[in-house]
């Protein structure tokens, strides 16, 4: 027997008997209410003083009523959608506003997160009796279209209403199953939405928005869509506030989005709200950079370092879990509970974080051996440090005249790779490409690396390579030269190499010279080349010659 959905506690056994017969109610296809029910549904919802809703499906037959607060309804559970990508459920919303306000905001985020055919509001005048209809549906949009994901019509006479309803809604879901189509069926790849907070400094933001696309299509991201939130602060719970939240729903809803990804490191507390809230996939800049080093690690050093990373990544927010996972296990007369599923979890990856640690140091004591046989055959090193995709692997290619992995790719290489660099007087340098450093690189990924980054401190030059041909140069000189000072090695001799001269604007890269000195060349044309191995071996060979960062010096 069809049962009322939502509160009835407090009425009276006349009134949910009022509501019952609600189900025996039904209109025409082509309608979107008739006169007749709309009635009905105001007499029941002044009888109750509380907002009556119906759920009428595409055949015109009631589904479900629903009796709600004065403020609004609550609806049930719908279970799964109808199939098909682009399809909506098939399901409309009509309900009663007794204080003849309009659709309101959680009406129509109902609308497009429970992809309802429409959703309605049914109004009353003065005298008890329904007025007017004010109805909504989704509407299609493309990647990147700014406003509401929703159509408003009316208000408009209950006794007036015209709109067929079924050809509407066919013509709606025809939109949608256009734009579902004219996607690439073959893109398997999760569909992401990037959301990015700025606290005041816009530019900046934008900067890192950006290079989170960039990153994002590294990891194997479909970007679909980028929301920036401009706030005072950071939401505690949220970080970009529910109703931005709410917005971001929506149009992962519109968009057919699985995924959305922060430019913010998010705490354990506010991962586990997001995810709640929006039931999608969601990771942060921290985990979407770890997935790229997980996928680009090839060594066992490199491999070993990103599990350790990961795992201290993981370990604080174990307890953001339901505590629903616990268990006894063993417990006897008054000892109580046993161990949780969430302590031995948390004990399982605090023991392998040991074991890797472990295996990583016995790793760096074979390193330390081979670094000392360098030093005995008085082999002098040089290490290229920069920021990400700034051209150190093709300028390794360049010099050695090697076939080391170059993509125009963030963090393409991940391994440290070295190469014997010969000059024309029997001479020759270990040159070692290091992996790329970024904005806001995890504290947790820096502590894994840190024996592979250790080479850096026995370096007898650092070859600092910049893009010279990005319009944030500067800002990745910078980055850069912190996390050299962090790691303790802002001593070094360095020599500031800006690369990609070739397609660098000729004025830009003149006035980089001129403030920060260095030599431009170009690792793919050859251009500037001979210059930088001169200076590489006056710098390693040259009695009395010491080179300082050109960047503190001014060249």
């Amino acid at each position: 027997m069809p049962v009322v959905h939502g509160d009835i506690a407090g009425l009276k056994a006349s009134q949910v008997h009022q509501l019952n017969r609600l189900y025996r109610r039904r209109v025409l296809p082509a309608q979107i209410i008739s006169p007749e029910l709309a009635r009905a549904m105001v007499e029941a919802s002044v009888e109750l003083g509380r907002q009556v809703g119906l759920l009428l499906d595409r055949r015109g037959a009631v589904t479900h009523v629903i009796a709600g607060s004065a403020q609004r309804v609550f609806l049930p559970e719908l279970g799964r959608h109808r199939a098909g990508r682009g399809r909506f459920r098939g399901l409309r919303l009509l309900h009663v506003h007794l204080d003849a306000a309009p659709l309101d905001r959680d009406d129509l985020t109902d609308l497009a997160l429970l992809r309802l055919d429409l959703v309605g509001v049914i109004r009353i005048d003065e005298r008890g009796l329904p007025a007017d209809l004010q109805y909504a549906t989704v509407r299609p949009m493309r990647s990147g279209e700014s406003g509401d994901p929703w159509i408003l019509d009316g208000p408009t006479d209950i006794h007036g209403l015209s709109e067929d309803f079924l050809r509407l809604i066919q013509a709606v879901e025809g939109e949608f199953a256009a734009k579902t189509a004219a996607q690439d069926v073959h893109d398997e790849r999760d569909r992401a939405i990037l959301v990015g907070l700025t606290e005041g400094d816009v530019p900046s933001a934008e900067r890192s928005m950006a290079e989170l696309v960039r990153l994002a299509d590294t990891a194997g991201l479909n970007v679909i869509d980028t929301v920036l939130q401009r706030r005072h602060r950071a939401d505690p719970r949220t970080l970009i506030g529910r109703g931005k939240l709410d917005d971001v729903m929506l149009r992962s809803m519109v968009l057919d989005a699985n995924l959305i990804v922060f430019d913010r490191e998010l705490s354990p507390s506010q991962g586990r709200v997001i995810g709640d809230a929006t039931e999608l996939k969601v990771l942060d800049r921290t985990q979407l950079i770890l997935d790229i080093f997980a996928q680009h690690a090839r060594s066992r050093d490199g491999r070993l370092q990103v599990e350790l990373a990961q795992m201290r990544y993981l370990l604080p927010r174990l307890s953001a879990l339901q505590t629903s996972l616990s268990r006894l296990t063993g417990g006897i007369g008054g000892r109580g509970p046993g161990e949780t599923k969430l302590e031995v979890r948390g004990r399982r990856v605090r023991d392998r974080i040991t074991r890797l640690e472990r295996q990583l140091k016995a790793l760096g004591r074979q390193r330390a051996v081979r670094r000392r046989k360098r030093q005995r055959a008085r082999m002098p090193t040089a290490s290229i440090v920069g920021y990400t995709n700034a051209g150190k692997s093709t300028l390794l290619n360049a010099l050695t005249h090697s076939k080391v992995r170059a993509e125009d790719r963030l963090f393409a290489t991940l391994d440290p790779t070295s190469r014997r660099l010969r000059f024309p007087r029997d001479r020759e340098v270990i040159i070692t490409d290091t992996v790329g450093f970024i904005e806001r690189l995890p504290g947790d990924l820096m502590k894994a690396f840190r024996a592979t980054l250790e080479e850096l401190e026995h370096s007898d030059l650092m070859l600092h390579v910049l893009d010279a041909s990005s319009e944030h140069a500067e800002q990745q000189l910078a980055v850069v030269e912190a996390t050299l000072r962090n790691m303790g090695l802002g001593e070094v001799p360095t020599v500031l190499v800006l690369n990609k001269a070739d397609v660098a604007d000729p004025e830009a890269l003149a006035e980089l010279v001129r403030g920060l000195g260095g030599v431009a060349v170009s690792s793919l044309r050859g251009a500037g080349l001979a210059e930088l191995e001169t200076i590489i071996e006056r710098a390693l060979w040259s009695e009395g010659f010491a080179v300082v960062p050109a960047y503190e010096n001014g060249g």
